[in-house]
């Protein structure tokens, strides 16, 4: 039971490496704020919780509610729809809950061809009888339900009403410190801030990046293993495909710090409705692709073939959230 005075906060992890909870401890002693303030009622990472004890509770019960993870199965789905109804503030808690994120990526396929690739195709996997998740089993002459593996991954604002969402593969410390005031805030006098805030920066990574920028056309693409790169020049000048011109900032600009190119985890800028289709317009900008016609077909093609993957790298996070949703399969 939650001390009298505090919050009741509840996590919860769906479809998800579990990236998210771990980085939840990487605010070290700030920890101590949230436990000051709030009594964790669900957190199935971490403590053994049952949720036959959250289904007890009242609805709003919760105070604030951290969901991460993209909903893949009945059971992501039921869950979210439970906390929903059980929480007053609903944050969407990292790329996969807000955008679909790498499971999101399984939306190329179905559910028959995921089967078949992880339970039949892969060189080490024996399974003669080609044995798949079942949605029904029996135990003991008893029929038990299971969860259902869906066709199309969500995320989660497709599945529930979203409050705030809290971007990042995973979250940064500094933006989960911001979630965190947040919350104390909350505790403190009920204010919250307007619905729909993103807890990150308006403008592009680019923005907080300090590598120098020319924006000069390329004539390659190369993948980062293939050059040693400037640590002082923009990336994307150098060849290496990076989505920081498309992608919203607040991340501290982490990975190009190491030189790395941004992935494009913080998801789109407010202006931005397709994450996926703005980066391949920039992309095609820098490659001088406005200008194929004055290209041969074969300039053009190895241009366009030096992106290896152009839907996993272009929506590598944000394929459910974006306009396509899924590759539509007959």
């Amino acid at each position: 039971m939650a001390e009298k005075g505090k919050i009741k906060l509840a996590f919860y992890w769906a479809a998800t490496c579990g990236g998210c909870d771990v980085a939840t401890l990487d605010i070290e002693e700030k920890i101590l704020d949230v436990v000051a303030i709030a009594d964790i009622v669900l957190w199935p990472v971490a403590m053994d919780f049952k949720y036959q004890d959250v289904e007890r509770m009242e609805a709003k019960s919760i105070d604030v509610c951290l969901y991460n993870g993209a909903v893949r199965s009945s059971e992501h789905e039921e869950i979210a729809e439970m906390l929903r109804e059980k929480s007053k503030v609903m944050i969407a808690f990292g790329s996969c809950a807000c955008f679909g994120g790498i499971p999101g990526l399984g939306n190329v396929a179905n559910r028959e061809q995921i089967f078949s690739v992880a339970y039949k195709e892969t060189p080490s996997t024996v399974n003669p009888e080609y044995i798949t998740p079942m949605t029904e089993v029996e135990v003991a002459g008893e029929k038990l339900t299971l969860p259902e593996f869906y066709d199309t991954v969500k995320t989660l604002d497709q599945t529930v009403d979203v409050d705030y969402y809290v971007p990042g593969c995973p979250p940064v410390v500094d933006r989960i410190n911001d979630a965190v005031g947040i919350i104390a805030k909350y505790a403190e006098t009920g204010e919250l801030p307007p619905k729909g805030t993103v807890v990150a920066f308006d403008k592009t990574v680019c923005d907080e990046c300090p590598r120098e920028r020319e924006e000069k056309k390329l004539r390659r693409i190369y993948r980062p293993y293939e050059i040693k790169p400037d640590p002082n020049k923009c990336l994307l000048d150098q060849g290496i495909l990076c989505m920081g011109p498309a992608t919203r900032g607040g991340c501290g600009s982490q990975c190009l710090n190491v030189n790395m190119p941004c992935r494009g985890c913080m998801g789109p800028t407010a202006e931005v409705k397709d994450h996926g289709a703005a980066v391949l317009s920039m992309i095609a900008s820098v490659l001088g692709l406005e200008g194929e016609e004055k290209m041969s077909d074969k300039e053009v093609e190895e241009l366009v073939s030096s992106v290896n993957d152009q839907l996993g790298t272009f929506y590598r996070f944000t394929l459910p959230s974006s306009l396509l949703r899924r590759v539509i399969i007959k």
